[in-house]
């Protein structure tokens, strides 16, 4: 039997389109989950060799059911990412016009991007959120509601017409997706990274946050996303999910999270691995100081300063 990848179905989500872009996917068994949570969890069980999931998108932001899933629970790990971009069909049963679409359903994530649109076209009608953008289409198979925001390519697999197709309230909206698997030794780098990390502060304190991304900044590592996340022990206790540039083998990053790692209450590396955003000649050029060269001379310099031999 090949081994299993997991995604957020049912079959026709976005996810599984970005899904079968990784050329591992034809080698392995696609299985549908109802829910990121199932399919991460199916992961950790053992049940799927990893999982791909939606992480962040470009009109909201991460996506915090995956975030959230991320934080909590056995630890994985991020190996790929994929970026796809969204443009969305108002998926009908045949023969139904748009003034008999009293409720529409979709992804949570979907809402804002479509909500302007709505607004304009459909201003009455009550919105129901669902699992994902592909089972609101089943759903409105089933006539559970009259139409559903999916990919055009939904249509088929649910016996559905696009009503109107190329919705959407942002020009060129993205999500990213994510390959998610069980902790291992990270991919090399390609020169071309990303590095996720959650962290906890010791304590809230004026400046804390400022301290935690000082080790960044200092170290000439350029952040690419920052977002805070209830722990649930109250109000005000957050956790941080960051994205950063770079891999956890350079000596600027590997510093940075040591230095995270001292001060903070603890950190959960979620992996290094290649961006799908840039190409390695499309990297910006490093901070002065902050090659590994660099770093490796520093050190040395500190080591003859200890020995006596400036």
């Amino acid at each position: 039997m090949p081994a299993s990848y997991a995604y957020l179905g049912p079959e026709g989500t976005f996810t599984e389109v970005a899904l079968r872009t990784l050329p591992e996917a034809a080698t392995r068994e696609l299985t549908p989950y109802v829910s990121v949570q199932s399919a991460l969890d199916a992961v950790r069980t053992g049940e799927a060799e990893a999982a791909f999931v939606p992480i962040e998108n470009s009109v909201e932001g991460g996506i915090t059911t995956t975030l959230d899933e991320l934080v909590a629970g056995a630890p994985l790990m991020i190996y790929r990412e994929v970026l796809l971009s969204i443009t969305f069909a108002l998926l009908v049963r045949p023969g139904t016009k748009i003034s008999d679409i009293k409720t529409v359903s979709a992804h949570p994530a979907a809402q804002p991007q479509v909500r302007n649109w709505m607004k304009a076209n459909l201003p009455d009608a009550l919105w129901e959120s669902a699992a994902s953008n592909a089972d609101a289409a089943r759903l409105v198979q089933e006539g559970q509601y009259d139409a559903a925001f999916a990919g055009e390519f939904a249509a088929a697999r649910y016996g559905l017409e696009a009503l109107e197709t190329e919705i959407h309230d942002a020009e060129n909206a993205q999500t990213r997706f994510v390959l998610v698997g069980r902790p291992a030794r990270p991919a090399a780098p390609t020169g071309a990274d990303k590095t996720s990390v959650v962290i906890w502060q010791r304590d809230d304190h004026p400046g804390g946050l400022r301290d935690l991304l000082g080790e960044f900044a200092t170290r000439g590592i350029n952040m690419m996303l920052l977002q805070s996340r209830p722990t649930g022990a109250g109000i005000g206790n957050y956790c941080f999910c960051i994205d950063a540039e770079g891999h956890i083998s350079d000596r600027r990053v590997a510093e940075a999270l040591s230095g995270l790692k001292r001060i903070c209450l603890q950190v959960r590396f979620l992996g290094s691995y290649p961006r799908a955003d840039v190409r390695v000649d499309g990297v910006r050029p490093l901070f002065p100081g902050t090659s590994d060269e660099e770093f490796l001379a520093a050190a040395d310099w500190v080591t003859h300063c200890q020995d006596g031999r400036f």
